[in-house]
């Protein structure tokens, strides 16, 4: 039990995204059409596709997207792994908390990945294949500001923007678990500091 708690919370997490993103692809139309407003100006929710990672950013060439699929899936392996080291390791709990957050957030937007291109047909026209180059859905978008860019900005000068970008509950349980570890570096990682206790003869000079 002391290792499945962790992997619980991820579980948790996995459950939650996927419940609500089916909700979401089955009763919401996309894009401004089926946004729905639940904060006045400030919190909606609006249905879109996310092609590649976190703020839409996407790797070149046919394969970019089956390439970030599998690291996703190699990053997943990983993290679980390391939530095994930690408690073995007694690291502090709050920690281990943090990164099964990360671990069911990056579970939730693989699952998306490897099969909503199969299930939903979501894949990016011209895919390879469907498997592993289906498109993340989110939702949740907090529209601070929304409009176009003045010409005399670099590079974005006169194109649209919205000033923060649409996410979905895993992204948020990734944004939550990195920000918690952030915030506490000292503690989290101070056994890590802590210089190695010499054997009582070497501190003696034997």
């Amino acid at each position: 039990m002391k290792y499945w708690k962790y992997y619980l919370v991820a579980l948790i997490v996995i459950i939650i995204d996927q419940a609500v993103k089916l909700i979401v692809h089955y009763n919401m139309e996309m894009g401004m059409p089926g946004e729905i407003v639940l904060l006045g100006d400030w919190l909606k929710l609006h249905y879109t596709l996310n092609p590649g990672m976190a703020f839409g950013v996407q790797l070149g060439s046919d394969y970019g997207k089956l390439i970030l699929s599998l690291f996703r899936l190699v990053a997943v392996f990983g993290i679980a792994y390391y939530i095994y080291h930690l408690v073995k390791t007694k690291a502090p709990k709050g920690l281990i908390w943090c990164i099964g957050l990360i671990l069911g957030g990056a579970i939730g937007n693989l699952i998306d990945s490897t099969f909503y291109g199969v299930l939903f047909d979501n894949h990016p026209y011209g895919s390879p294949t469907p498997w592993f180059h289906g498109q993340v859905i989110d939702m949740f978008y907090f529209d601070i500001w929304e409009g176009i860019v003045p010409n005399w900005v670099p590079i974005l000068g006169g194109k649209p923007m919205s000033l923060w970008p649409i996410f979905n509950v895993a992204d948020s349980a990734i944004f939550i678990g990195v920000l918690i570890i952030l915030f506490n570096q000292k503690r989290f990682f101070a056994h890590y500091d802590e210089p190695a206790k010499q054997p009582a003869a070497e501190q003696q000079g034997f």
